[in-house]
């Protein structure tokens, strides 16, 4: 009896001492270079005279997440100039301004736009992103794209006349799918959907019928 008891013991002293490995990878915007926040600040975020800046910034972002020894990277989202939640509807015709306040717990606060016509359609898609980054990229690049979870709360209260929830939502989720499906059709390793909407947020309701709990995806 005591050399099994001794046996089982060696061998729970061996299993704790297992070697683990856990998978990770970068997440997440970086800062941009102060240069590019000055210059983006004195005009529109799609001035091609701010091409320059921006493909300087990709550079250096993935020249410093290779040398981490990092197997996955990102481009830092450096492009998405006006902010990652709207980079793909930012400059819509059929959008107002006025759209409801996101209050994050961290304090700050993101006002989403808000639909005033169909049919919905991205402005820009995150795969366009992708034809700087895989320049530069010499290992596996992901995307990031923004949840449609997130855009569905461009559709306001109250029944755009002529263009219903229903048909906005099957629009919305086209253009998502497209987007994803073009970020792997270009080369992307993976595509991570973000829930920003999710992330910092205290329980409440912020529209009607919705309802968010803290979370970080």
């Amino acid at each position: 009896m005591r050399d099994e008891l001794a046996c089982l013991g060696r061998e729970k002293s061996q299993q704790r001492f297992i070697p683990m490995t856990i998978p990770t990878e970068p997440i997440g915007s970086i800062p941009r270079p102060l240069g590019l926040i000055e210059a983006a600040a004195t005009r529109d975020g799609t001035d091609p005279a701010l091409h320059p800046l921006y493909e300087e910034a990709i550079r250096d972002t993935i020249e410093r997440f290779e040398a981490t020894g990092s197997p996955v990277i990102t481009d830092g989202e450096q492009r998405k100039y006006h902010n990652f939640w709207t980079y793909s509807v930012h400059g819509l015709p059929n959008t107002a301004p006025d759209g409801f306040k996101i209050p994050f717990a961290a304090g700050h606060v993101r006002r989403m736009l808000r639909l005033t016509g169909g049919p919905f359609r991205y402005k820009r898609h995150a795969d366009s992103y992708l034809d700087v980054a895989m320049r530069y990229a010499h290992v596996p690049l992901k995307q990031a794209v923004i949840s449609p979870s997130a855009l569905s709360l461009m559709y306001p209260a109250d029944e755009i006349p002529g263009y219903s929830r229903e048909e906005f939502i099957q629009d919305l989720l086209h253009e998502h799918e497209t987007e994803i499906r073009n970020c792997l059709r270009k080369g992307a390793h993976k595509v991570q959907i973000d829930f920003t909407e999710g992330r910092g947020l205290r329980s409440r309701s912020i529209h009607p019928g919705i309802s968010c709990t803290a979370s970080s995806i």
